[in-house]
């Protein structure tokens, strides 16, 4: 394969089916559990899975700093879930000491639409795509304020949950409160994947 390199950040999560979205689209695509592997990338999936586990697994692996100072200098990155979440610079319902990478100027609330129980699937009309994209919800946060910068790209809810931001991008980090791994639809990978070559043809 030929191109970008993207990793995923393999500490907990779905790496393996972020890799294997990736793979289909035909990149060069790793797990990242040391900051040597995230020297080699051009672009980084943040998967789903426990943010604050995830969070407290790159101190442990010496990966929190090279992370943030990557994100800082530009560096293509796509959260999903928990992803969005250590992407966030600020955290409501966090747990004691929280910490996140941050970059995007968003306040996310964690498990804002419930907890497992609560998880649920339905179409979400996602900015720049001609057709909803199939949204899975797992315990999943939303955005409860944005900041001028960042562009709002999908909302979802009814109810008390009405309307509420569930996608965003600003500059070259994007993020999903939902899985866009699962299942067969690659287009937010495709998306992600596009803003990765077009980061690394400007640099070039």
């Amino acid at each position: 394969m030929s191109g970008p390199r993207i990793g995923v950040l393999a500490l907990q999560g779905d790496v393996r089916e972020h890799l294997t979205a990736l793979g289909s689209l035909g990149f060069a695509a790793l797990a990242v559990r040391r900051s040597a592997e995230l020297d080699t990338c051009d672009g980084l999936v943040i998967p789903g899975g426990e943010s604050t586990t995830m969070a407290k697994l790159a101190r442990l692996f010496d990966l929190f700093e090279p992370l943030q100072q990557r994100i800082a200098t530009g560096m293509p990155v796509l959260g999903t879930c928990a992803g969005m979440i250590l992407l966030a610079d600020r955290v409501e319902e966090g747990t004691a000491g929280q910490e996140t990478l941050g970059g995007l100027d968003i306040t996310v609330r964690r498990n804002a639409f419930g907890r497992q129980v609560d998880s649920f699937e339905g179409d979400v009309e996602f900015s720049g795509l001609d057709d909803p994209v199939h949204g899975v919800f797992i315990r999943a946060p939303w955005v409860e304020s944005a900041g001028p910068n960042v562009e709002v790209l999908a909302r979802v809810g009814t109810g008390d949950a009405m309307s509420r931001i569930v996608a965003v991008r600003q500059g070259p980090l994007l993020a999903t409160s939902f899985h866009p791994e699962v299942g067969a639809d690659l287009r937010i990978h495709r998306l992600f994947c596009d803003l990765v070559e077009g980061t690394t043809t400007t640099v070039s």
